[in-house]
C-alpha cells in the first residue's frame, strides 16, 4: 500500500521553489518542521493564497505543485498506492482530485495530529518510522470501520494491468482484458482514481521515462532521449518531450538543470515525488 517512505532533513540552504511533479502515486507528507506552503503556480506557492498545512495529502495530479522550500525542513514522505487510499484514508483516490493538496487532519482525523507530534518528540528515525509503520498498520486494520467500501476488481485488475504495461497499454486492450466497455471502464476507474485510464496510463508511462533520465543524469551518462522514449512506449521523442513540458513545465533538459542538486544527492530514486 506504501510505495516508498522517505525520511529527509536539510539545513543552511537558499531557499526556493520545488516542483513536487505528477505521479502515480498518492503523497502524504508529515512536517517535523512547521507548515509546508505549496501552490498550483509559484506566485500561489509564495503568496498569501498558498496552501500550508504541516500534514500534507495530495492526489493524482496533471501539472506540477509548486512547494516552498526554506532554509530548513524536515519531515517523511509517503508515496501511497492510489487502490489503497480507501484502507489508509478512508476515501477513493477521487476524492482528492478537486484539491491539489488537503490537510492531513481533514482526512485521517486528529490521531494524525497527535502522530506527528509524537514524531517530532522521537530522536531517530528508527524510532519515527516505527511509530508511523504501526500507526498505518492500525489504520489499516480497522478499515472495515469505515463506509469507504472495497475497491471494484475490474479496477483493481485495470490499474495493475496499465502497471504490468507500464503506461503503454491500449484502452482497447485494457477493456477487454477486464470485460467491459471503454464508456464503462472509463468511468469506474475515474470515480475510484480521479482519473481516465489514459491519462493514469501516461503518468505511468512518464514515470517510467524519467526515471530513466534521472539514471542517465546520475551515471552522468549521454541524454538518448529519442531511445528513452522507443524504450518507455513513446510514439517518438517529440511525444516524450510534451509529456515532460505538460508534467514538469520544462523540458527534459531544463528540468534536469532544475533538479540537477536534487538528483545528486538522491532525492528521485524511490520514484515517488
Amino acid at each position: 500500500m506504501v510505495v516508498s517512505a522517505v525520511g529527509y532533513r536539510t539545513s543552511g540552504q537558499r531557499p526556493a521553489l520545488h516542483r513536487g511533479l505528477p505521479s502515480p502515486h498518492l503523497t502524504v507528507i508529515f512536517s517535523l518542521d512547521g507548515d509546508i506552503a505549496t501552490g498550483e503556480t509559484p506566485d500561489q506557492a509564495t503568496g498569501d493564497n498558498a496552501t500550508r498545512t504541516d500534514i500534507v495529502v495530495g492526489g493524482l495530479h496533471q501539472s506540477p505543485a509548486y512547494v516552498v522550500q526554506p532554509e530548513h525542513e524536515a519531515g517523511i514522505q509517503l508515496a501511497v498506492h492510489p487502490l489503497a487510499a480507501r484502507t489508509l484514508l478512508g476515501l477513493p483516490a477521487s476524492a482528492l482530485a478537486g484539491e491539489l493538496v488537503v490537510g492531513g487532519t481533514d482526512v485521517f482525523g486528529e490521531r494524525a495530529t497527535e502522530l506527528r507530534e509524537r514524531l517530532c518528540g522521537l530522536d531517530t528515525w528508527e524510532d519515527r518510522f516505527a511509530a508511523l509503520t504501526a500507526y498505518l498498520r492500525d489504520r489499516a486494520a480497522t478499515a472495515e470501520e469505515r463506509p469507504s467500501g472495497p475497491v471494484r476488481p475490474e479496477v483493481a485488475e485495470a490499474w495493475a494491468w496499465l502497471a504490468r504495461h507500464r503506461g503503454a497499454g491500449t484502452l482497447g486492450g485494457l477493456s477487454r482484458h477486464v470485460a467491459l466497455s471503454e464508456r464503462r471502464l472509463t468511468s469506474l476507474f475515474r470515480a475510484e482514481t480521479g482519473l481516465a485510464p489514459k491519462q493514469a496510463a501516461r503518468l505511468m508511462r512518464f514515470q517510467h521515462a524519467k526515471a530513466a533520465v534521472v539514471r542517465a543524469a546520475a551515471e552522468d551518462a549521454p541524454q538518448d532521449l529519442a531511445r528513452i522514449a522507443a524504450d518507455c512506449g513513446y510514439y517518438d521523442h517529440s511525444h516524450l518531450v510534451r509529456d515532460f513540458r505538460q508534467y514538469t513545465g520544462e523540458s527534459p533538459t531544463g528540468w534536469l538543470a532544475e533538479e540537477c542538486r536534487n538528483i545528486q544527492a538522491g532525492a528521485h530514486d524511490t520514484g515517488g515525488e
